[in-house]
């Protein structure tokens, strides 16, 4: 009697366990290992987004992220020689002029956003600023306004871009310069590390891509499309400007000039796990667009750059 209630109990053991064995996450593609990504600031959100959905479907892959300035993402690789396994920049031709072809092979350009002046119900002036009086009032001395660093981020050589692109299209010589002179306390590495400031009140007014504007739910002052680097038909004359900002090299520098904004990313050829870097660029282009567009930033056809060599795996997704 005894051996059989016994036995009764390690029966039902073992179903217990075999039944919580069973509802365990399985990882049935063999997928596991650390992925490291460096992001622009502005895609914070959406790729912490894009993590989470790829981890839910590949729980044994840890996702590692490090966000700042475009520049200073790539600079992490060709200057100090990090492995990196995805790249993610806010402007596709930096890892076309900074990486390819000695630490990367191709460029794919896969979203779009837009320059907004953001501010918060408390900056100064906020129910007066329009898109015909925002230089004058970002002039006075009683307003404050951040913009981040140009030689870290593009935002920052995008803002300078904006003020050149007013003073062609509305004919304000030495707007920029202005502009250029005011306020350079508040410069910042990337532009996401403005928001602090604003939110606190300690400056008015940011340049900022209204992707991060709408992730946060902060008022922004929509720019014509003139001088926002959102259109793609405005090229030409976006062309006409152009801002240096520091290279890879001490003392050198290269020329950014106006043309409308498209992010991109690459493998690095330093990739330490190349097959997970490339589920999920997979997944970006098979699943993640939607989220990326549903979070402020504009769609793009992916499409590689002109100076890429077309990898293999990419081929049955991208229509050129």
């Amino acid at each position: 009697m005894k051996t059989n209630f016994f036995f009764l109990i390690l029966l039902g053991a073992a179903i217990l366990l075999g039944c919580n064995q069973v509802k365990a996450p399985q990882n049935n593609d063999g997928l596991s290992g650390e992925l490291t990504i460096f992001h622009a600031g502005s895609l914070s959100v959406p790729f912490k987004v894009l993590a989470d959905s790829f981890h839910k479907i590949h729980p044994e892959v840890k996702i590692l992220t490090e966000s700042a300035g475009s520049l200073a993402s790539i600079r992490k690789i060709t200057d100090l020689g990090r492995n990196c396994d995805i790249l993610a920049s806010a402007d596709y031709i930096l890892i076309d002029k900074l990486m390819i072809p000695e630490f990367a092979t191709w460029n794919l350009l896969f979203a779009g956003n837009e320059m907004s002046i953001v501010y918060t119900e408390h900056s100064k002036y906020a129910k007066e600023i329009d898109q015909n009086n925002w230089p004058e009032i970002l002039q006075r001395t009683d307003v404050i306004f951040g913009r981040s660093d140009p030689n870290s981020d593009p935002c920052g050589y995008r803002t300078i871009l904006t003020w050149k692109l007013l003073e062609e299209a509305a004919n304000q010589k030495g707007l920029a310069e202005k502009l250029l002179k005011k306020d350079n306390r508040y410069i910042r590495p990337k532009e996401v590390d403005l928001l602090a400031l604003l939110e606190s009140g300690a400056i008015d007014y940011i340049f900022l891509y209204k992707s991060v504007a709408i992730q946060h739910k902060l008022p922004y002052l929509k720019l014509p499309d003139s001088i926002n680097l959102a259109s793609p038909f405005l090229n030409e004359f976006y062309s006409k400007v152009s801002v240096d900002v520091t290279g890879n090299k001490p003392g050198e520098t290269i020329s950014q000039t106006g043309e409308p904004m498209i992010y991109g990313l690459t493998i690095p050829g330093n990739s330490l796990r190349p097959d997970l870097a490339e589920e999920f660029v997979k997944f970006i282009l098979e699943k993640g667009l939607p989220i990326i567009e549903q979070l402020g930033q504009s769609y793009v056809k992916p499409s590689y750059s002109e100076k890429s060599t077309v990898p293999e795996f990419l081929n049955p997704l991208i229509s050129e």
